[in-house]
């Protein structure tokens, strides 16, 4: 259709300023619930250490009247340890970017390093849940420095499948053979945990397990949530955040960033994460016309005692 004669539309017109926003949006997921919920403790070496140690197990005890008193055997304290691994993220920006006008932020090498400190929490979560990793000392100037993930650790109050097995202290799990999360599973670990002196808080699990759970029937015969309390009430209820067990509540947390091999059994007053350097920016050389900066941490995982935590191992 032809614009009627005489008329100076926008199209021919020249000088029209953009209709950009100033606002970037970015909904890319920045929780990380494992490093949340856990302790922060400062180490002073690479291979940063702890102790633990066990009562002896429970037996009949009692003696004869005037009887020669025998002391016990005395037992070592158990020395445990993970190595630091350094974790960075760098960026670099031109001056020209730096200086031009620019929509949604006033600094590109700010917004950059806000974006890149994001980036660096989300691959340390992946660190410590989100791989099946040993770890790894220097052994050579060659060797790449890691801590051992948490299926490293976690050996005893477990579930695993078929061929999956774990001797802890720092070793990489064996994955076993991959089957269906029930309640069935959870149950016989959380009472291994218990039988074990655990006190389970939490249970973390990727977002697909935490639909598999909201699915299980529980003691209330239908997922115990699909009732209507009041006439009134027209919400559907598909979904549950806290388990009641026979041995206390857990709240149910999921965790984007963990394997779904895994659904953890977590008590967070008995781990932590350990840094030998905390965050912080290092401006770096450049011999190009812009800045570069690098954010670093160095940190690792602390499992204070393996037996106050549990895992659903070999989930499908």
């Amino acid at each position: 259709m032809a614009q009627p004669t005489g008329v100076f539309v926008t199209f021919s017109a020249k000088g029209l300023r953009e209709d950009l926003e100033n606002v970037i949006y970015d909904i890319s997921p920045t929780d990380t619930p494992f490093m949340s919920m856990g302790g922060r403790e400062s180490a002073v070496a690479v291979n940063h250490e702890w102790q633990t140690d066990a009562l002896a197990a429970a037996a009949d005890n009692f003696a004869e009247e005037g009887a020669t008193l025998t002391a016990a055997e005395p037992t070592a304290t158990t020395r445990l340890g993970n190595i630091c691994q350094i974790s960075t993220k760098t960026t670099l920006v031109s001056g020209t970017l730096d200086a031009v006008s620019k929509a949604g932020r006033k600094e590109e090498l700010a917004y950059q390093m806000s974006k890149r400190a994001k980036e660096l929490k989300r691959d340390m979560e992946r660190s410590y849940v989100g791989v099946n990793v040993a770890k790894t000392p220097m052994a050579a100037d060659t060797t790449v420095r890691k801590l051992g993930s948490l299926t490293s650790w976690v050996a005893t109050n477990v579930s695993a499948g078929s061929g999956g097995s774990g001797a802890g202290n720092g070793a990489a799990r064996t994955d076993g053979t991959a089957r269906a999360f029930t309640e069935t599973l959870l149950k016989a670990a959380i009472l291994t945990a218990f039988d074990n002196g655990a006190d389970i808080k939490y249970l973390m699990m990727a977002p697909s397990q935490k639909q598999t759970f909201s699915s299980f029937v529980g003691v209330g015969g239908a997922s115990g949530v699909s009732n209507f309390n009041d006439i009134k009430d027209q919400r559907i209820i598909g979904g549950m955040d806290v388990y009641v067990s026979d041995f206390g509540e857990m709240a149910v947390v999921p965790n984007r960033f963990q394997r779904s091999r895994e659904v953890w059994m977590l008590d967070p007053e008995y781990y932590a994460i350990a840094y030998l350097r905390p965050f912080f920016q290092r401006e770096v050389a450049s011999t190009s016309d812009g800045e570069q900066r690098a954010i670093i941490a160095e940190h690792t995982l602390v499992v204070k005692n393996e037996k106050a935590l549990g895992a659903v191992y070999d989930l499908s």
